[in-house]
């Protein structure tokens, strides 16, 4: 049953009312500094004190209370101010990025082009994987200079026109002198140093993440004088600790939790997550494993046949999924990224499903009869993620395909998807733009220039390659956003993947707390909260 439903807000206009790191510090600043502690319950498990070491939400989310970019993103994902207040492109290669003044470090120490010069290097040259994640944004850098100590001059190896939205995900490091830190050294460190809101005060792995606040932020001073993060991994667990105020926020709540919650007094928040969860497809093997007749004997991989992907398409009740599996947390899907969010198309639409037609699509690519194939996913990692694949084994069995759900947990899953071991199965893919999906899941793959790093079915497809290079040769704005969208709208109607839905993301809260401004980056930080009152 559906629970009660909170009004989806749509992207437009959250437009101008979040930006996560320092644009959300510009919001605080805005309020006076209170002495209220904020306590919080996350999903999220710090897995480093070292900002560059791997690309992963959790980190990141944590981290950037003491890091802050030079680009951040708004609730459209778009470029906005943090530590670099404006940049311009001087050629098709070359780039100048003006800093802000009067940004100092937690220990004191001014803020300075060497910062942002010894960030990007130590990423691009000293590193080593896992900190790939974060190598793929500064890879395009050829060289990056400080005419002066608030300006900062980089030169790529290619035109590259979304370099300010490949900084977005870089944070700036204090500069040493005496060559680059290890992971092992931050790490063992007494505390890290950045510029952000909040200070480091200490950490317990896996259990608790503690925060102060910098008096001296350049933004104004923070709204919360200390802030605690409480690893809570159980769903549940959160909610109990909610509803007994033993914390302040909560977040990843679940959807059938939502009503209980506001009958007790408590706030929900949620906003659509930047990210889609999808069926891909194995169209590269001419046999795949786990795909056999209906009487068991290993068959020809249907699925290199695109009125089979069209007919499972076609077969799939994402409707279904979205209002009773999310309970209306969730929006069927049709591409990558939410509508409205730049480069996704309006004219990609979710249809009910239409088992005849599929059925008889299914038939002229030669399985009148169907066939069995084994439908792999990992569990409870997203929301709904098992019960889905449940629910579209029932789809495809009215059109004769007998799908085996399987489900693992995500390493055990991610570790056979990497090996080869499934024919088709359940993925999710995000980042800070829809080029980034669609690069990622869409292009061919080629290690040397990055892409197709998620493309475990192998699908390749000249024509897209060309028309998302086209795409992404062009400057950040409309002609961009088309572009994305005219590239996806090509891809889509060969059926490489079938998209799902885009969960909703959902955070409770007391009444210690005001407001909550979720982002569909799906971060959980003190930055995003507004004390009650203010």
């Amino acid at each position: 049953m559906r629970g009660i439903i909170l009004k989806f807000v749509p992207f437009s206009s959250l437009r101008f009312a979040l930006t996560l790191g320092t644009l959300a510090g510009l919001v605080i600043a805005t309020q006076p500094a209170t002495a209220q502690a904020l306590r919080v319950a996350t999903s999220y498990k710090l897995m480093t004190l070292d900002p560059h070491f791997a690309d992963l939400g959790e980190t990141n989310s944590l981290l950037s209370h003491v890091y802050e970019r030079l680009v951040n993103q708004d609730a459209q994902l778009d470029p906005q101010p943090g530590l670099a207040t404006s940049w311009k492109r001087l050629s098709e290669t070359q780039w100048e990025f003006k800093l802000r003044e009067g940004v100092r470090f937690h220990d004191g120490s001014p803020f300075t082009a060497q910062d942002v010069i010894y960030s990007l290097t130590r990423i691009r040259d000293f590193l080593t994987p896992p900190s790939g994640g974060y190598r793929s944004y500064a890879k395009a850098i050829k060289s990056v200079t400080a005419p002066d100590p608030l300006t900062v001059a980089i030169e790529t190896h290619t035109d590259t026109p979304t370099l300010p939205l490949s900084l977005a995900a870089i944070f700036i490091m204090p500069h040493k002198a005496d060559g680059f830190a290890s992971t092992d050294e931050l790490n063992a460190a007494a505390r890290p140093i950045g510029t952000g809101p909040y200070k480091f005060q200490n950490w317990q792995s896996g259990e608790i993440f503690r925060l102060t606040r910098n008096d001296s932020y350049w933004g104004g001073t923070p709204a919360w004088a200390e802030v605690a993060f409480r690893v809570i991994e159980s769903p549940a667990a959160r909610v109990a600790a909610l509803t007994t105020a033993d914390v302040d926020v909560a977040d990843q709540i679940p959807a059938r939790d939502v009503s209980g919650l506001k009958q007790r007094g408590l706030k929900v928040e949620s906003t659509s997550a930047a990210r889609s969860n999808f069926l891909q497809f194995d169209v590269g093997r001419e046999t795949a494993p786990g795909v056999t007749d209906k009487s068991g004997k290993p068959i020809s991989n249907p699925f290199r046949d695109k009125r089979v992907r069209q007919a499972l398409t076609m077969a799939t009740d994402r409707p279904f999924i979205a209002e009773k599996i999310l309970l209306g947390y969730g929006t069927a899907a049709s591409q990558l990224f939410p509508g409205g969010l730049s480069g996704t198309s309006p004219n990609l639409k979710v249809t009910a499903p239409d088992y005849s037609a599929a059925k008889a699509l299914l038939a002229e690519a030669g399985y009148p009869d169907g066939f069995n194939v084994v439908l792999a996913g990992p569990a409870g990692r997203y929301p709904g993620d098992g019960e889905t694949l449940q629910s579209i084994a029932q789809n495809w069995a009215r059109i004769g395909v007998r799908a085996q759900p399987v489900v693992a947990p995500f390493s055990v899953f991610a570790t056979q998807r990497a090996k080869g071991d499934y024919p088709v199965w359940y993925g999710g893919c995000s980042g800070e733009a829809v080029s980034f999906c669609l690069e990622a899941l869409l292009a061919s793959p080629n290690v040397e220039q990055g892409a197709g790093s998620l493309n475990y079915g192998k699908y390749t497809n000249p024509q897209f390659d060309a028309m998302l290079a086209k795409a992404k040769a062009i400057a950040e704005g409309p002609e961009r956003s088309a572009a994305l969208a005219a590239a996806t709208e090509f891809v889509m109607a060969d059926y490489p993947m079938l998209p799902l839905y885009h969960f909703h993301l959902i955070v409770g809260h007391g009444q210690k707390v005001g407001s909550y401004a979720v982002h569909p980056r799906g971060w959980t930080t003190a930055m995003q909260a507004i004390p009650a009152g203010q």
